[in-house]
């Protein structure tokens, strides 16, 4: 019984920053970095680590390496990173701003959930960092995006398109799950959930026209009528805009049909569009790539 976890910093330009990070994930040899994704534009980075889960006699989840690891990489990345000097195009709250975990193979989501408010809980109280729950790890099942919505995560605060610095109020206007309301400029605010598989997918907009890409990203979204399940995310880049997208049930909506959509989209704004791409790997690819990592570990003197 696996479980994944997807780690995401507010860090894609200091690499002495991303492989301290890193060195701690791989400290642990229980741990497997299977997958990393960064991003100087956005400045941002997303380790994908997996492990498996231990039960007690009845059943329920009781241990994983995970927690220990994550734990320790949010400590490396909160040493490291001062959101008050961080700026970039993909909006964040948190040095640490989001953590989610996924169950693989035959975990299931409460274990996930499980770990999800295991790892708040030390988050919240080791370094008094205010963490919000979500999805499976809420007692409501609440969701991401409208968390990040109260809490003002879609509004750019620089140049109308990017994020720069902390501009909250240092007492939260919402009490988080775990951790104080007071907030430390330096290390923002924490996101921990658990949710089945998420695919993130981005595609490319070759125009620097910011208003035609904030349209298709709200048509192609099941929050502007567009597809089900599927959240955007408009990033502006250098000479051209992106789409983020975010597939919350894969196996019925794909990328081919976000894909199609926004081609559609932009032919219409008269834009071309590049093919998209993955940020991650497939689930099964996930699992494979543990299985070969660990067995390469456990075959090392």
């Amino acid at each position: 019984m696996l479980l994944c976890c997807k780690f995401f910093i507010s860090e894609g330009r200091n690499i002495a920053t991303l492989d301290a990070v890193e060195r701690v994930a791989r400290s642990n040899p229980e741990t497997v970095i299977v997958h990393k994704f960064h991003d100087r534009t956005y400045n941002r980075a997303r380790y994908s680590l997996v492990s498996y889960v231990l039960h007690d006699c009845t059943g329920n989840a009781i241990y994983s390496p995970l927690q220990q690891t994550v734990v320790a990489m949010a400590e490396a990345a909160f040493n490291a990173i001062n959101l008050e000097l961080h700026d970039g195009a993909h909006p964040r709250l948190g040095a640490v701003d989001d953590i989610v975990f996924h169950p693989l193979a035959r975990a299931s989501l409460d274990e996930a959930a499980w770990l999800a408010k295991a790892v708040a809980a030390d988050i919240g109280n080791q370094f008094n960092v205010p963490v919000f729950l979500y999805a499976a790890a809420h007692p409501t099942g609440k969701q991401l995006d409208t968390i990040r919505r109260e809490l003002g995560f879609y509004r750019p605060n620089f140049m109308g398109n990017q994020w720069a610095g902390w501009t909250m109020p240092d007492i939260l206007p919402q009490t988080p799950d775990r951790g104080p309301i007071v907030v430390s400029r330096a290390k923002g605010i924490s996101m921990i959930g658990a949710r089945p598989w998420v695919t993130l997918y981005n595609i490319p907009i070759l125009s620097t026209d910011v208003s035609a890409a904030r349209r298709i990203a709200r048509k192609v979204s099941a929050r502007g009528g567009g597809l089900p399940a599927v959240q955007t995310l408009r990033i502006v880049c250098e000479d051209f805009n992106e789409i983020a997208c975010m597939l919350l049930e894969p196996n019925q909506i794909g990328a081919d049909r976000v894909q199609n959509l926004v081609e559609m989209l932009a032919a219409q704004e008269g834009l071309d569009v590049e093919k998209g791409y993955f940020t991650d790997l497939s689930p099964e690819m996930i699992v494979e790539q543990y299985m070969n990592l660990i067995s390469t570990k456990k075959s090392s003197p």
